[in-house]
């Protein structure tokens, strides 16, 4: 009775909790809209909230829905380059625009440049070069006027990022940047803001000053430093007025910095921030000049979650300014390129709270025991390249961390036998459901099946295997089959195998994708479905 309650359309609130639980599997909201109307009503939005990141299934027809809302004058521009008759829907169930909730720039550009290439070539005959000429310009026009359908629909964006590195973008942002500065509106309630760009430019100057003037909802900050390093004083100026403006900054993110950051994080210490910042994201970060640490992170009261990936010279002055800091050093994730002795007071300063670890070069047995030790916690375990002997401390590790581990990856290319090792013992201590789990690895075929019958009881989300072939490897895809397909242990897959500097990936092979589907397996591009781990962490930080 309830069922068919829910499915009628009775319970409008539980038929909501539900809907919003497949946020993001954009598979099954597709599905949730052909139920009945209020499904649909209720699934449309968050399908509309970002298409522009959508992955699978890829097209790119909703630019032209987009479109739909230009008024005549602008569809007549338009119509200088390509013939509109057939191409916009003639009418539309709902107002799409208005359900944007997330900009991208750089999605964006990507999704117009790859519909305006499919839209030209198909609708224009004549001269290839002036097509070509054309299309920029076009490109151009649209992206201008899909911010004009924003602003006129008077969106309320949730996150802004915003990319202005190649000369291309800079042409971008400088056609939507005077819409923007008679629209301040658009930016006033934004909760994610990411600012990526290469040189202070006399408009990205005033797009700054914009947001610090108008806007003071940001939780979550993204500062990704210019290269080019002409006026670090402006940049760090603007990028300290933004973070006191705001009233309730939760995270902050520095990103490919070599200067000091003192005014940055200084300003974090002013009474607004320092009362809701709890997360800190240092990625790429040289910290040879920061010198201010111990005097930031003891004026942060509710500080609940530090990140440190891929940075440099973690060295004897950082480590002594983590020992002045008064307060518990919540180290949440670490991702070194190589072991230092330096790590090993780090671990024993803050093991207790890491999650996610990555240390991609080391031979230290001490280091291994100590995070065995005291990394107990861990739900991320990036690739490690070990010695022989290590690699079964590794497998110790694995074992211990059993209750939490979530996604785990294992990168070992360039040596056979230590491979063989890996997929003859990892299922045993694989635990029994994982949300990730990456093989970069040369596989043997007999190896493969050992692996995949010694973890059959263990249930893998998504499944990613790389085979870096050799000349007498033997194809894997027949044990892929039988273990995996037939098994429905898998809900999502993606296999790229590399032999000679060329690329085979699983997912243009499509009867094989074909033949999974019927299993319910979804197989998936592997650059897709590869975690990006800056993007990892600061989602599971949100």
């Amino acid at each position: 009775m309830a069922c068919s309650k829910l499915f009628s359309g009775n319970l409008p609130e539980l038929i909501n909790e539900v809907i919003q639980y497949f946020r993001y599997d954009y598979r099954t909201l597709r599905l949730c809209i052909l139920v009945n109307r209020l499904w649909c009503r209720l699934a449309i939005p968050l399908l509309w909230e970002d298409p522009f990141s959508i992955k699978v299934p890829k097209n790119y027809h909703f630019i032209e829905i987009y479109l739909h809302n230009l008024s005549d004058d602008d569809k007549t521009k338009l119509n200088e380059y390509v013939t509109l008759n057939n191409l916009l829907p003639s009418n539309t169930l709902f107002n799409y625009p208005k359900f944007i909730q997330r900009l991208d720039t750089n999605k964006i550009c990507n999704s117009i440049e790859n519909w305006t290439e499919t839209v030209m070539t198909s609708t224009t005959q004549g001269n290839t070069n002036s097509l070509y000429s054309n299309m920029t310009n076009f490109t151009i026009l649209i992206y201008k006027l899909l911010f004009l359908v924003f602003v006129r629909n008077e969106v309320n964006l949730h996150s802004f990022e915003v990319k202005v590195n190649k000369y291309e973008e800079f042409r971008y942002f400088d056609e939507i940047f005077e819409l923007i500065l008679q629209n301040p509106n658009f930016v006033y309630n934004i909760k994610n803001f990411k600012f990526d760009f290469d040189q202070i430019t006399e408009n990205i100057a005033k797009f700054v000053e914009l947001v610090y003037s108008n806007c003071n909802s940001i939780s979550s900050l993204h500062f990704i430093f210019p290269t080019h390093y002409n006026n670090y004083s402006l940049i760090e100026k603007n990028l300290s007025q933004i973070i006191k403006s705001q009233e309730n900054l939760k995270m902050i993110s520095f990103c490919y910095n070599n200067f000091p950051l003192c005014d940055s994080l200084l300003s974090l210490t002013n009474t607004n921030c320092s009362n809701t910042l709890n997360t800190i994201i240092f990625y790429f970060i040289n910290f040879t000049n920061i010198v201010v640490l111990s005097d930031a992170f003891n004026q942060l009261n509710v500080l609940e979650s530090i990140h440190i990936i891929y940075c440099f010279c973690l060295d004897s002055k950082f480590i002594q300014q983590i020992n002045n800091i008064t307060k518990p050093f919540k180290l949440k994730s670490l991702f070194m390129y190589k072991s230092d002795e330096i790590l090993e007071s780090l671990i024993r300063k803050s093991g207790n709270y890491l999650e996610n670890l990555e240390i991609i070069k080391d031979d230290s047995q001490k280091l291994l025991r100590l995070i065995i030790k005291y990394c107990s916690k861990i739900k991320y375990l990036g690739p490690t390249w070990l010695c022989q002997q290590n690699v079964y401390l590794l497998f110790d590790f694995i074992e211990n961390i059993t209750q939490n581990l979530n996604y785990l990856s294992i990168d070992y290319l360039f040596n056979i036998h230590y491979n063989s090792i890996i997929l003859q013992n990892l299922g045993q201590v694989l635990p029994f459901k994982l949300e990730y789990l990456k093989l970069c690895l040369t596989i043997n075929t007999s190896d493969l099946k050992i692996f995949l019958k010694n973890s059959q009881n263990a249930f893998i989300k998504k499944l990613l295997i790389k085979n870096m072939k050799r000349e007498k490897s033997q194809d894997i895809f027949p044990c892929i089959k039988e273990y995996i397909m037939k098994k429905k242990r898998i809900k999502y897959l993606a296999i790229l195998e590399t032999f000679c500097g060329k690329d085979e990936d699983l997912f243009s092979q499509k009867d094989k994708v074909k033949e999974f589907k019927l299993y319910d397996v979804q197989v998936q591009y592997y650059d897709d479905l590869l975690i990006d781990i800056y993007d990892f962490v600061k989602f599971n930080t949100l």
